[in-house]
């Protein structure tokens, strides 16, 4: 039976776009319909939530926190999250690291269950991006003093994706199957 899923996130550099992307694509090609929305584009336009068997929902982190409109979002429609099969997905470098991509070893997937409203019976850690070039300096000193803590990549010049995207597909075929 097909399925209607709906993918929402929040992106700032284009990399969780670009996943939510590579999600659309895979649930698409497997024979289900799927819309992408940016949250702010969801809030300006509306949704119509009874149209989607399944939602996701992907934020990234930067210094170490969510965006406050992916809580304001999911403050304002917890109601819609909580019926219907949700899950959430959260794009962050620390999962470079293996144990990291483990719900229960990151962090900042645990901070936002804890911080929001919402708590999704359904999760995902997906690995980002460093991408130093394109990042202003302000965010480049950051990270980088981040990343020289917590033994990370540094090179001002380094661009290195940590996506697993053979796992990307791997969750798009379980939303799927979050809906009965």
């Amino acid at each position: 039976m097909n399925k209607s899923v709906l993918v929402l996130y929040y992106s700032r550099g284009g990399h969780t776009a670009r996943i939510s992307r590579a999600i659309a694509d895979r649930i698409v090609s497997e024979g289900h319909q799927c819309d992408m929305m940016h949250i702010n584009e969801a809030k300006a336009e509306g949704l119509d939530w009874s149209k989607y068997d399944v939602v996701a929902l992907g934020a990234c982190v930067l210094y170490g926190s969510y965006h406050k409109s992916v809580f304001e979002f999911v403050t304002e429609h917890q109601a819609e999250f909580a019926a219907k099969p949700a899950s959430f997905f959260s794009v962050n470098v620390v999962a470079r690291n293996p144990e990291k991509r483990v719900p229960e070893n990151n962090k900042y997937l645990q901070k936002f269950i804890e911080l929001s409203p919402w708590k999704p019976q359904d999760v995902k850690v997906i690995a980002g991006k460093v991408d130093y070039p394109s990042w202003r300096w302000y965010d480049r000193w950051m990270i980088q003093f981040i990343m020289k803590m917590t033994n990370g990549p540094t090179d001002p010049t380094s661009i290195i994706d940590y996506t697993d995207w053979q796992d990307v597909d791997v969750y798009a075929d379980h939303l799927v199957t979050l809906s009965k």
